[in-house]
């Protein structure tokens, strides 16, 4: 169905769904899984999920960097356990939808399979949440987890 699958990763219960969900297309067709954390400024104290603990708002550029190494790592080896095999992680910067769509663009993926909510829940309420954003304005499937 899919040979190529990006899913981006923010360290939220939902986007541990979608990585689940994800592993099973991937498994089925053997793809590959792009795994893109995109880490943001947060505005409140977060814990991540992975048994990744929270992260402060004060934290230094550095432990922030450790944090987004942390969660892809965990990421990837949660979808291996899952049974994928091909996977790819990469972390970059900027705003999240637009940064997910390009991703998904120049690495010529025919899937994004993402969580419907992420760590800024309040801010999509507010402006739009980025999975709705994703799902209008990305040129391949998008599959959104509740």
């Amino acid at each position: 169905m899919f040979s190529s699958i990006l899913v981006p990763i923010d360290g939220s219960e939902h986007a541990k769904k979608a990585l689940s969900v994800a592993c099973q297309l991937a498994r089925q067709e053997g793809a590959t899984l792009h795994l893109l954390h995109i880490p943001e400024e947060l505005a409140h104290e977060t814990t991540l999920v992975w048994g990744i603990g929270a992260i402060a708002v004060e934290a230094s550029r550095e432990e922030r960097e450790a944090a987004s190494r942390q969660v892809v790592d965990r990421a990837a080896k949660a979808a291996r356990e899952l049974g994928a095999t091909n996977i790819e992680t990469f972390i970059t910067g900027g705003d999240p939808a637009r940064t997910i769509i390009s991703e998904a663009r120049q690495r010529g993926v025919e899937a994004i399979v993402m969580g419907s909510r992420g760590l800024s829940d309040f801010k999509g309420l507010v402006v739009g949440s980025v999975s709705h954003k994703v799902s209008h304005a990305a040129e391949c499937t998008v599959i959104t987890v509740h």
